[in-house]
Order: C-alpha cells, then sequence, then structure tokens
C-alpha cells in the first residue's frame, strides 16, 4: 500500500462520530430511587445506610470488617495512621499509581520509597521489594494494577519475615481474585475506591476491609475527627450526651446519600464486572497477533483480573510513531484514550521532595509505551468493535511493516 492510499485511510471519516470516554458510570433507576429515599428520610449524613454498606463489602470479599472514608484517598490515609507510620518511618510502594497511593504515606510524615515493577504483569516486583527493605521500613502498599492483583502471597510473606504491615491498594480491584480468595480479605488492611470510573460508585467514595479489630476501631475513630462515644473508651463517662476527641482525625465521612447509591450499585457489581471480563477478553483476542501491541500478562490462572482498565502497550521499535502520535491520532477516532500512570516521583511535588528519574527503569519505560483503552460496562458491543477498528487503522497506519 503506498503512503497516499494509507494517508486516506487514516486521514478520512473517524471511526466514531461521536467521542467515547475511557470511563464512566452507569446510573439507573433503581440508583436514583435509591438516594431519593434516603433524602427524604431523617438521615442524609452519618446515619444506619452506611453500615449496612459496609457491611456488604465486608461480607462480600470475606473480611470482618470495613470502614467506608468520604474517598479512597481518606481511606488509604486512615490505614496508614492505623498502622502507625510516623515521621522516619519508609514504606515500600509502586511507583505506576494514582499519586494518592504514595501521598498517604507523606500525610503521616513517612517516606515513600518506590519499588519497579514486573514487566509482565505491570505489578509492583517482589524482588525490588526484597531490596529495599532497611530498620526503617514499616509498611508495604502493593497495587493491583489495572484490577490484577499483585503477588500477595509472596508479598505478605515478606511482609510477615520482617514484621511490615500490607496495606493493599485495591482500588482497581473490587471483584478479583488470588488463588481462591477475593482481595479484600488476604493484607492486612485493603482500600478500595467508588469514583464513577471504577466497579461501582457513591459519587466519591472508599473503603477498607480488614480482619484486625484494632485496625477497625482506630479507623473509625480516625475518620470521625478522632472522637468517640463508646463508654468503654471513656475513663470520666458523664452521660448519653458525652464525646471526647481522643486522637487528632480527621472529617472523613462518608454520607448515608453515598452509601444508598454504593449499595443500589451494589447489587450490579457481578455484572458490571462480567462486563469488563467479557470487554477485555475482547481486546486481548482481538490485539493477540498484532507485533505492534503489546497486553499486560496474567500466567497464573489462580489469579483473575477485575479489569477496571485495559492498557496497552506499544512496540514503538515496530512503529513510526511516538506514543503521544498515537495516542492523539486515537483522540482524532473520537476513541477517548488516556494514559495510566506517570510514574508519582515524577511529578513536581516529589522533585521538590529530591526523588530523581532512574530509580525504577520498568516502570518508566512501561509509562512511556502505554496507553488506556474505554473500559466501562455501560459500554456496547458496538464500542468495542469501535475501539478495536480504531486501534487496528492507527496501528496499521504507524507500522514499519507496511
Amino acid at each position: 500500500m503506498n503512503y497516499k492510499s494509507k494517508l486516506a485511510i487514516h486521514g478520512g471519516t473517524p471511526v466514531r462520530d461521536k467521542y467515547l470516554p475511557y470511563g464512566r458510570q452507569w446510573i439507573d433507576q433503581e440508583d436514583i430511587k435509591a438516594v431519593v429515599n434516603v433524602l427524604n428520610s431523617d438521615y442524609l449524613t452519618t446515619g444506619p445506610i452506611i453500615e449496612k454498606f459496609e457491611h456488604k463489602i465486608s461480607k462480600y470479599v470475606g473480611a470482618r470488617y470495613a470502614v467506608a472514608f468520604s474517598n479512597g484517598t481518606a481511606a488509604l490515609h486512615g490505614a496508614c495512621y492505623a498502622t502507625g507510620i510516623k515521621s522516619g518511618d519508609e514504606v515500600i510502594t509502586s511507583p505506576m499509581t494514582f499519586v494518592a497511593s504514595s501521598n498517604c504515606i507523606l500525610y503521616q510524615g513517612g517516606k515513600p520509597v518506590f519499588a519497579d515493577i514486573d514487566m509482565n504483569t505491570y505489578n509492583i516486583d517482589t524482588k525490588s521489594i526484597k531490596k529495599l527493605i532497611t530498620d526503617k521500613t514499616k509498611a508495604i502498599i502493593p497495587v493491583d494494577y489495572t484490577g490484577l492483583p499483585a503477588d500477595l502471597e509472596e508479598i505478605n510473606n515478606i511482609a510477615k519475615k520482617h514484621r511490615l504491615v500490607v496495606i493493599e491498594d485495591g482500588a482497581h480491584a473490587l471483584g478479583a481474585s488470588y488463588k481462591g480468595k477475593r482481595v479484600g480479605a488476604i493484607s492486612d488492611m485493603t482500600m478500595f475506591s467508588f469514583h464513577p470510573v471504577k466497579h461501582i460508585t457513591t459519587g466519591e467514595g472508599g473503603i477498607i476491609t480488614t480482619d484486625n479489630k484494632e485496625y477497625f476501631e482506630k479507623l473509625k475513630q480516625f475518620r470521625t475527627h478522632g472522637i468517640t462515644k463508646q463508654k468503654n473508651k471513656i475513663d470520666d463517662y458523664q452521660g448519653a450526651w458525652y464525646y471526647e476527641m481522643q486522637m487528632l482525625g480527621y472529617n472523613y465521612r462518608i454520607t448515608d446519600i453515598q452509601a444508598s447509591l454504593g449499595i443500589s450499585q451494589f447489587d450490579k457489581l457481578d455484572k458490571f464486572i462480567k462486563l469488563r471480563r467479557e470487554y477485555a477478553n475482547i481486546y486481548s483476542e482481538a490485539f493477540k497477533d498484532i507485533e505492534e501491541i503489546i497486553c499486560q500478562s496474567n500466567k497464573d490462572d489462580r489469579v483473575s483480573s477485575s479489569h477496571h482498565l485495559y492498557v496497552i502497550r506499544l512496540n514503538l521499535s515496530k512503529l513510526k510513531a511516538t506514543r503521544k502520535e498515537i495516542y492523539d491520532a486515537l483522540i482524532k477516532e473520537n476513541i477517548g484514550v488516556n494514559v495510566h500512570y506517570m510514574p508519582a516521583y515524577y511529578h513536581p511535588y516529589y522533585k521538590k521532595l529530591g526523588y530523581k528519574k532512574g530509580i525504577c527503569p520498568n516502570a518508566e519505560k512501561l509509562y512511556s509505551e502505554i496507553i488506556t483503552l474505554p473500559l466501562f460496562p455501560a459500554m456496547s458491543r458496538r464500542d468495542i468493535c469501535d475501539v478495536v477498528k480504531a486501534v487496528k487503522k492507527i496501528i496499521y497506519y504507524y507500522s514499519k511493516s507496511v
């Protein structure tokens, strides 16, 4: 095919006439009804619906306890507080994540230590973790990138050996499973996010699941200014009206309004995950024989992703274009691609703290090559086919072999 005919393919009518975002919530009339019911009730903020929502999540993942927060970042902050992270402590985490995974360490005065990633799963590399442990290390925060669980067995073994706490960032991984267990009942604490692009939404929201009663009690108090009304926690109890602030907590409470939406959404969780997996499988099948594209690999069939994101890695040695050029070309096709994520320490704030490029070569290479494709339950099969068609069209246009 000559250059002019290839240009006609790329420069002609876009695959889609309407923009398709990379992610979007699915709200139906049952969700709206659930929220309206709370609006007509006696409680809008802290009421009985929150505990009901927490119970549903804890039961689903198989954990004893769950504490809901105003957002996932607040939940991670609470987990770091419950762990006792303080100034001088180090916490090992992945750089391939949203900055909340490391910011929560900074909130407590700790130091994030970034471990490199595995180039097949894109999750934190356990060999890198081992090399970074010092006498200052307090915890590990693995991230289940795209919804694929990290190597949780090995991470928890490392943690036990060195007496570390594992705070699993499962923001992407509600509904994922690891060797027969659902994510949320494996690590010391696990965070899930309920942002609108996640598996279910509460608008904004997050939750920590745990089997540890001490962490559970600390988390509940931390999210409410450090205040307690529990008689058994107060030395000089003065009556039912009495409460005490016993620690410096935060106002990180979720509302009954949000929790009611979460409960309604939860009833559709299995359907949402089934669709995500179905669509991810279509992508993987469509791209498996294209040498210009590398897909995330999961070689352990006992580990099941819940597919929050679908990321393709560009084999740039086979392409006559940069990642940005391909990204821009897909946007012109009305395919709402994105990039998840820039290594956390690339951000200017982290640079000011002294972090430099080069500390995680695999993560840096991956960042330069990845593009996130649209993936959400409310997509139609036609939407999925449009994405496949657009990706093949642009890859073909820029391929060195054509």
